[in-house]
């Protein structure tokens, strides 16, 4: 299972998926253009000391994602998502896509998509970090993905 973020544009939040993605070892893709520098203070303090231990890998464009991981089942959360992260069949080989903090995807991003989940709530949404682990750690424990 990997994460995809999808051209971020707040780096406490990216560093704070890269450290969820060491914790559950778990590939993260970061999709650029980002909206900071990557060696940006902020992403290297809420990244700690883990952005060493993460796999990330950088894709210069949406089309350079789509080469390396284009095969994989590509799971998109979005607040605009028909099914519930709850009702879905997760596979070991899905790669849970995360839109910009400020703008989420851009409609070729959701039409690529082969689903597109919604966390059920009262409010509008939350940070994109937080959404990340909740639906990531309901995914690996239904696929039995957690680190042993």
């Amino acid at each position: 299972m990997r994460i995809a973020l999808y051209q971020p544009d707040i780096p406490g939040n990216t560093g704070a998926l890269i450290r969820l993605a060491a914790g559950f070892g778990v590939g993260l893709d970061i999709i650029e253009p980002c909206g900071f520098l990557f060696n940006d203070k902020g992403l290297r303090r809420a990244g700690m000391d883990y952005i060493e231990l993460a796999a990330v890998v950088r894709h210069p464009s949406w089309e350079a994602f789509l080469s390396a991981h284009g095969d994989k089942r590509l799971v998109l959360l979005t607040t605009k998502g028909a099914v519930p992260y709850t009702d879905f069949a997760f596979s070991p080989d899905d790669v849970l896509i995360l839109g910009r903090e400020t703008a989420g995807v851009p409609d070729e991003v959701h039409a690529r998509a082969d689903a597109a989940l919604r966390i059920p709530l009262k409010t509008r949404s939350l940070n994109v970090a937080m959404a990340g682990a909740i639906v990531l750690a309901e995914a690996l424990r239904r696929t039995k993905g957690f680190p042993p």
